[in-house]
């Protein structure tokens, strides 16, 4: 079954990443097609996505997964700004 993930970062208001939308099935298509229509990038990491799974809704993501959600950013980082 799909799952996504939606994250959002405002280093100026926030400590970390925060899971702002999250869901399986239908819900996890919706969360896709609305990132697609607004052009935000979009990162397939099925493990990571079953980590984020677990953080709940509203809430920054724990230390230990600091790491992991950098490579996503990184990843956002370097298609938003090609060289």
């Amino acid at each position: 079954m799909k799952k996504a993930i939606a994250m959002r970062y405002n280093s100026e208001k926030e400590n970390a990443p925060r899971i702002v939308a999250k869901g399986q099935g239908v819900t996890a298509e919706n969360i896709i097609k609305i990132a697609e229509l607004h052009n935000l990038p979009i990162k397939k990491d099925e493990d990571l996505v079953e980590l984020l799974s677990k953080v709940e809704l509203d809430r920054e993501i724990p230390e230990k997964l600091y790491a992991a959600v950098a490579e996503v950013f990184s990843f956002i980082y370097n298609i938003t700004n090609p060289r």
